[in-house]
Parts: structure tokens; C-alpha cells; sequence
């Protein structure tokens, strides 16, 4: 499946912020048994953001509100913006299958300040690295190379640790299905100041 990048501006084409917190009002009611339907406008729009989304937008609005959720709250950045407060350092386990990619994400984490264990392509390494350090949280491609793949990873490291994660991934629908398990998500392709402003509003959080 081919993953499109979504239009700037919170990686979906919407206000970041204040658009957020007016969709979660427009569609949380889809989240309970006996709550209001919406309109077919709305129904439109919701669809739209899903289709963004690499979901499956011919879902029932009740079915598809969940998964768009989960992945908007977890990219939506402050109102303010993250990078402008200074971040205290942190070991930061990196776990990134795209060898160019897991290059430049550890140069723009270095030149920030964090400390890399890593970079890592498979959960199983990674695994054995956490057990010998002492880390603050972990960036986490969904899709690796070996047999577990990143959300079995952050399982663990969730169940373990209680280790905070942020996911790295072009898979929208894994990300959002296993939202539950990430503090934040990074929809690729990325930026390093992107990865950076997600660990920021994780300290601010």
C-alpha cells in the first residue's frame, strides 16, 4: 500500500490546535452508544481527513472516528510552538528500519543534546539494548526488519519499563490501530525537527 504525505500543517491540511479541539467536539459524540449523529456534511469531512489518512473511508463514521482521532490528538502540536522552549537532554532509544533516515534523525538528536542508544532496524536488538541502559523514551519505526515489529516492540517496552514511545511511521493505519501504545506518532516522511518537537511536547505534556 502506498502511504501519501499529508498537505502541511499538523500533517493533515487543518489549523493546528484550535481545529483539533473543534473536530474532537464535532465527532466525540460518534464515541458513545446513544450519542447525537452528525451531519452529512460533517460525514464528508470526516471521511476526508480518513482518506488523508491512508484508512478505510467507506467505514461508518462511528467505525472511523477512533482511528482518526487516535492519529490527529497524537501529532497535534501546542498552541505555542514546541521548539521554542529549551528541552532538557534526554537517551533517547531510536529504532529506524530506513538506514538514511535513522542517519539523520541521530545527527539532528545529537546536535540537539539526547543521547542515542541506537539506531536499531529490529525490535529484537533493540529489546536487548533497553535492558542495558537507562532510557527516557523511545522513537519507533512500525515496520522492521526482523520478525516483531514496532508496535510489538512498544508493547513491551510499555508493559516493561512503562517506557513513553513515540511512533515513526509511513503506515497510518498501523499507527492508528496501536494508538494506544505511543505517547505521540511522527507520520512519515519526516524531518528531524518534526521528531524533535514531538520529544518537546512530550516534556511539556
Amino acid at each position: 500500500m502506498t502511504h501519501q504525505k499529508p498537505p502541511e500543517g499538523l500533517s493533515t491540511g487543518i489549523t493546528p490546535g484550535a481545529d483539533v479541539a473543534r473536530l474532537c467536539a464535532l465527532y466525540d459524540g460518534l464515541l458513545t452508544p446513544d450519542g447525537p449523529s452528525i451531519s452529512p456534511a460533517a460525514e464528508q469531512e470526516l471521511k476526508a481527513l480518513a482518506k488523508i489518512f491512508d484508512l478505510d473511508a467507506e467505514r461508518p463514521a462511528a467505525e472511523l472516528w477512533p482511528y482518526v482521532r487516535a492519529v490527529l490528538v497524537r501529532q497535534a502540536p501546542p498552541e505555542t510552538t514546541a521548539s521554542s522552549a529549551p528541552v532538557e537532554p534526554r537517551t533517547i532509544l531510536l529504532v529506524e528500519d530506513d538506514a538514511d533516515a535513522a542517519a539523520d534523525l541521530t545527527e539532528a538528536l545529537d546536535a540537539a543534546g539526547h543521547r542515542v542508544v541506537g539506531p536499531f532496524h529490529s525490535a529484537e536488538a533493540a529489546e536487548a539494548a533497553t535492558a542495558l541502559h537507562a532510557i527516557d523514551l523511545a522513537l519507533l519505526d512500525i515496520n522492521l526488519s526482523g520478525e516483531a515489529t514496532g508496535v510489538d516492540l512498544a508493547r513491551k517496552l510499555k508493559s516493561r519499563w512503562g517506557m513513553p514511545v513515540i511512533f515513526l511511521s509511513g503506515d497510518v493505519t498501523a499507527a492508528a490501530r496501536n494508538a494506544e501504545l505511543a505517547a505521540a506518532m511522527v507520520i512519515k516522511p519526516y524531518s528531524g525537527r518534526d521528531v524533535l518537537d514531538a520529544i518537546a511536547r512530550l516534556e511539556g505534556a
